[in-house]
């Protein structure tokens, strides 16, 4: 740019001294030629400029995020209630203040809340021993919603209390062996044991007639979803619940009624499940399933005395609001770079979303400082809040399902932060051709704990070598992107676990006391997530690694030959990646070339177009059009949750289902069935070395 103006100076310098045209000539064609031998100095220094400028705005960024999350967090807001409207205003105020271009769409979907509840100790004859306390005893004023389940569904029962630890296949295995059944009983275990949803269908497949899932030591209590089934307003799978008058299915069907558990649960604190511990006979516990426990405790169970468990469910149709900022892109704006986090929460929320939720926030605020300044990147770039993930990510999927057509071609890729910081140690999951680029940039974020060193540096040494975990779960916004949508996805977070999770612990104190008091991990989330936007925005080839997405499936191969019998042949699925392995490589090779034409002065526009939707398309080849067996919303074959929750397999999804199927029911139905989704899965594979070579439609 300092070129040029020199130049245009000196033209204007020419006409005032009246100077041949033929010396305007000259000028102009040393200019031209200048500006194409430097043109790849241009584009490097644009990037590395707009990285520079990102990371230069680190001043008072700290306070910022401070102060926003503070703001987030004054007072509870789940969704569909009035709290949720006023946190809603206070993220569309920020994001207006920033300069940015801000929208909000409205969704009316099927929520669940809490109407009645009650517990009670009794003899065997019925008679009283004493009422047990529902409350949280980290929220002795009761300003939060009351501890509950959503989606439970209504329900009533007396009966003998079993302890199950936590509620796992194995716990339920123990008490076979200690001929202890829960048929007809009320299950207390305490969590820990994977998703809640599962550890209550567990208990309901074994004839229990209630749940009570009890809270830690330190006096929160848990609150969360307890769908089955996938994301989504239940009402409306596969289509967006938009205004009251939208089409749905009716609660009773059958689709819908899948979806809800067919006994009823709560969360209890953990000194209420103390007291019903005291009351068990039966076999002694086990050692193991002490661990944890508030008080002491004798036998698993059931009984001698009686539980009294009632639990009321008020089903309705709630209003919730998404909320969007866009940055047009000044030279593909139909390819979207889409970052999301959402906005509800059970409690307070300072971790559980806000501290990613006030991240965003600070990515924006450096966005439009460099929107100011000239800054513009070369694709759209959507900054998301979204409402109600915490009943099934229902607001990002609602979006998902109804713009998929707009999404399945043009969305390059969607960038998730949930729980931004929950403790120490940066964790990340992605699908695979995204490795490289995370690890790209963490080398150059300073580490927010160690003085001198790169968050890749402290990642590295921490786990003895990075580890990136892979998206096969459905527990945040990601899943209608990647499960759904086939978009190449990405969460982080700082922490591994967090005790007062959907408790009423969940606060701004704890953050600015124990979590990150100077709110340096925000800062470097903040750093990480809003760089691989600009390079996922502006790079001119996708920054796609399909190289070493090949890699990662010839290990999951290798690690699924321990899963199935050595009769049944992976080498379809073999064969499938060596061929994809070497149109990974020639896309590669096609990349650096059309960057070094580029460089040059032949911007080569189609052909790097076409190559980037080839890359950014790939993905969705993994995708089954009609979902997968028994499971239609989820469409992933190789990412998607496990249909069994405690399936030790967290890749090739449908050969998961298909295995845990066939030790359900042992058959040769059931042995077809996974070489069935063998043959699936290599086809896929395939599919997807034909997208990236575009052209080959014949093989060759």
């Amino acid at each position: 740019m300092r070129s040029f103006s020199h130049l245009k100076s000196s033209i204007t310098r020419s006409r005032h001294l009246l100077l041949p045209f033929s010396v305007l000539a000259f000028f102009f064609l040393l200019y031209t030629v200048y500006n194409s031998l430097t043109s790849k100095t241009a584009s490097l220094t644009y990037a590395t400029s707009s990285h520079t400028l990102f990371l230069s705005l680190s001043t008072s960024a700290n306070a910022s995020i401070s102060h926003d999350l503070r703001s987030l967090t004054l007072r509870p807001h789940v969704a569909g209630t009035p709290g949720a409207a006023s946190t809603a205003s206070f993220v569309i105020s920020r994001l207006h203040s920033e300069g940015l271009r801000t929208f909000s769409r409205q969704y009316s979907p099927l929520l669940s809340f809490p109407s009645h509840s009650s517990l009670s100790l009794h003899h065997s004859n019925g008679s009283l021993i004493a009422p047990l306390s529902l409350s949280e005893p980290a929220d002795p004023n009761g300003i939060l919603v009351p501890p509950y389940h959503a989606y439970s569904p209504s329900g009533k029962t007396l009966a003998p209390a079993v302890y199950v630890n936590l509620g796992r296949e194995e716990d339920f295995q123990t008490l076979d062996g200690l001929s202890v059944s829960v048929n007809g009983c009320v299950v207390l275990v305490r969590k820990g044991g994977g998703y809640r949803g599962g550890v209550v269908a567990r208990a309901a497949e074994r004839g229990a007639k209630a749940v009570l899932i009890s809270g830690g030591s330190d006096g929160g209590v848990e609150r969360g979803t307890v769908i089955l089934g996938g994301p989504g307003d239940p009402l409306t799978p596969g289509w967006g619940a938009i205004g009251s008058d939208a089409e749905r299915l009716q609660v009773a069907a059958e689709e819908v009624r899948r979806r809800f558990p067919t006994i009823p649960s709560m969360p209890v604190a953990a000194v209420t499940a103390a007291e019903i511990l005291r009351t068990l006979g039966g076999p002694p516990m086990p050692h193991k399933w002490k661990e944890g426990l508030v008080g002491t405790a004798g036998g698993v169970g059931p009984g001698p005395a009686l539980v009294n468990f009632t639990y009321a469910e008020e089903k309705k149709i709630a209003e919730i609001q998404d909320i969007f900022s866009l940055i047009r892109g000044r030279g593909e704006p139909d390819r979207y770079i889409i970052l999301g986090n959402h906005r509800d929460a059970w409690t307070y929320g300072a971790v559980d979303p806000h501290s990613g939720t006030a991240t965003l926030l600070e990515i924006a605020r450096r966005f439009g400082v460099m929107l100011r300044s000239g800054w513009r990147p070369r694709r759209t770039i959507i900054l998301c809040s979204w409402d109600a993930e915490e009943f099934g990510m229902i607001g990002s999927t609602e979006w998902v399902e109804e713009n998929l057509d707009n999404l399945h071609s043009k969305a390059v890729v969607y960038l998730n932060v949930d729980c931004a910081v929950q403790g120490v140690g940066f964790n990340a999951a992605t699908t695979p051709q995204l490795d490289k680029l995370l690890i790209d940039i963490t080398k150059k974020v300073k580490d927010p704990d160690v003085e001198g060193k790169t968050v890749y540096d402290t990642w590295l040494s921490a786990n003895g070598g990075i580890r990136i975990e892979r998206l096969a779960r459905a527990d945040s916004d990601f899943t209608g992107f990647l499960h759904y949508a086939g978009i190449p996805s990405l969460d982080m977070y700082y922490g591994n676990e967090f005790a007062g999770y959907h408790t009423a612990l969940d606060s701004f104190n704890w953050m600015e006391t124990q979590g990150d008091p100077l709110f340096h991990r925000h800062l470097a989330i903040a750093e990480i997530w809003g760089l691989l936007a600009i390079r996922l925005a502006d790079d001119v080839i996708l920054p796609f690694d399909y190289q070493s997405y090949a890699s990662l499936l010839e290990e999951h191969v290798h690690a699924l030959r321990d899963f199935v019998d050595e009769e049944l042949s992976l080498e379809s699925i073999h064969a499938a990646i060596k061929d994809l392995h070497s149109a990974a490589s020639d896309a590669f090779t096609e990349g650096q070339k059309l960057e070094l034409q580029h460089s040059s002065g032949d911007y080569a526009t189609v052909r790097i177009r076409a190559l980037n939707d080839r890359l950014m398309l790939a993905e969705r080849s993994f995708l089954q059009e009609e979902g997968l067996d028994g499971r239609r919303w989820f469409r992933h074959l190789l990412y998607s949750p496990p249909e069994d929750y405690e399936s030790k397999l967290s890749f090739f999804t449908s050969i998961a289902d298909a295995i845990s199927r066939s030790k359900r029911y042992k058959g040769s139905k059931e042995r077809l069935a996974i070489c069935h989704q063998i043959w699936l899965v290599a086809r896929a594979i395939r599919r997807v070395s034909q997208v990236l070579r575009g052209d080959q439609l014949f093989g060759g």
